[in-house]
């Protein structure tokens, strides 16, 4: 059974950082893209981070780009998200997803969500 559990989150104010870790098991990384996604209350699911093992390979979202930095630990089968300079705007619900192949649009597992709010 493939599980994606996360932590880290909360609350910080505008301008701080935040690092969420996701620990997957059931399953390695190797053939899969893993990232993050995040909802705000009323918007659309949306993609923050991925990074593909099929190419080496790493996008973002154009509102992160510059502040936030996945990563990942393949021995460990663990992913992160570091996030700086963060905004009002990045309040969301963020999980942390794996595709199989080189998808970065679609996820066939995700976590459980971890809530960041961040106040201005």
């Amino acid at each position: 059974e493939v599980q994606l559990v996360e932590s880290g989150g909360g609350l910080v104010q505008a301008g701080g950082s935040l690092s969420l870790s996701c620990a997957a098991s059931g399953l390695t990384f190797d053939g899969y893209a893993i990232g993050w996604f995040r909802q705000a209350p009323g918007k659309a699911l949306e993609g923050v981070a991925c990074t593909r093992s099929s190419d080496n390979d790493t996008l973002y979202g154009e509102s992160v780009k510059g502040r936030f930095t996945i990563s990942y630990n393949d021995a460990k089968n663990q992913m992160f998200l570091q996030m700086d300079r963060l905004k009002p705007e990045d309040t969301a619900v963020y999980i942390c997803t794996a595709a199989r192949g080189s998808g970065c649009h679609e996820y066939d597992y995700r976590s459980q969500g971890t809530q960041v709010t961040v106040s201005s």
